[in-house]
């Protein structure tokens, strides 16, 4: 299938520019939509593959940059980041929580690493929220005259929490959610419109934790959800450029999530 795609910028809320990535198929007609949520890499190749192939199977694909603003821009490189989180993610399990050791890490750091850690780990709840409201100016932006019937969402990593909370605010016929965290409130679940498919890694505490209570809450609030657990991955299995790619799990999710889209966002 011939593509189009193209990287420009939309405003948001608050009169921002943030960069957009959108791919989608060249034939002038109109197709369902899927805002795509990217990791905590920002909008990196790995996004605009999602795009790509997502538009190759009939869909207009959208991915904001989560760090467009211009105090961000350069600072939230992938290496940066990389270069940041490495020592914490580095640590013992039963290590993450002491905090002489989290000191530790800062004191060693660079400015530029502290900035980053003090973004996504401490100020973490501020941080989401902030990229929350971008990807709700991004939503009125792909999905206007679109009903919810041809409007999805799927978040990888980060942006799995992201897409699970933006679907307690925003309506979707379909998401899609990338072994992200649950919603902030967990009882905002209740808000949610359509259907919701959960993929997650086997060996992934951090987000698995909370599956019980996500589960309870499902029940409680008679959500319509589909889950899958891939046993032995571990997260960040789907992305095939990562260190944690798993080729069968991988293949056996975009198969599961295409079917998901087409039940649910079809023509």
């Amino acid at each position: 299938m011939r593509l189009m795609e193209k990287e420009f910028s939309i405003k948001t809320h608050d009169g921002t520019d943030l960069k957009v990535f959108t791919a989608k198929p060249d034939d002038g007609k109109e197709h369902p939509a899927v805002l795509v949520i990217m990791e905590i890499w920002g909008l990196t190749p790995f996004i605009r593959d999602v795009c790509r192939k997502l538009a190759d199977n009939g869909y207009e694909a959208l991915a904001p940059h989560l760090y467009s603003r211009k105090e961000q821009i350069d600072l939230f490189t992938e290496e940066n980041i990389m270069d940041a989180m490495r020592p914490f993610w580095s640590l013992p399990p039963e290590k993450r929580g002491n905090q002489a050791a989290v000191q530790e890490i800062l004191a060693n750091g660079s400015e530029t690493s502290r900035k980053i850690v003090n973004e996504v780990m401490f100020n973490r709840a501020q941080t989401e929220k902030n990229m929350v409201m971008d990807l709700e100016s991004a939503y009125e932006y792909l999905f206007k005259g679109k009903p919810q019937k041809h409007r999805g969402v799927v978040g990888f990593c980060l942006g799995g929490g992201l897409a699970f909370q933006l679907s307690t605010q925003k309506p979707f016929g379909a998401s899609v959610i990338f072994y992200g965290a649950n919603p902030r409130k967990i009882e905002d679940l209740a808000n949610i419109k359509g259907p919701v498919l959960g993929l997650y890694a086997g060996e992934d505490g951090n987000i698995n934790n909370g599956l019980p209570q996500l589960l309870e809450n499902v029940v409680k609030y008679k959500l319509s959800f589909e889950m899958r657990i891939y046993p032995g991955t571990f997260h960040a299995y789907f992305n095939h450029t990562g260190m944690s790619y798993n080729k069968e799990a991988s293949e056996e999710s975009w198969e599961r999530m295409l079917r998901f889209y087409s039940q649910h966002l079809g023509e």
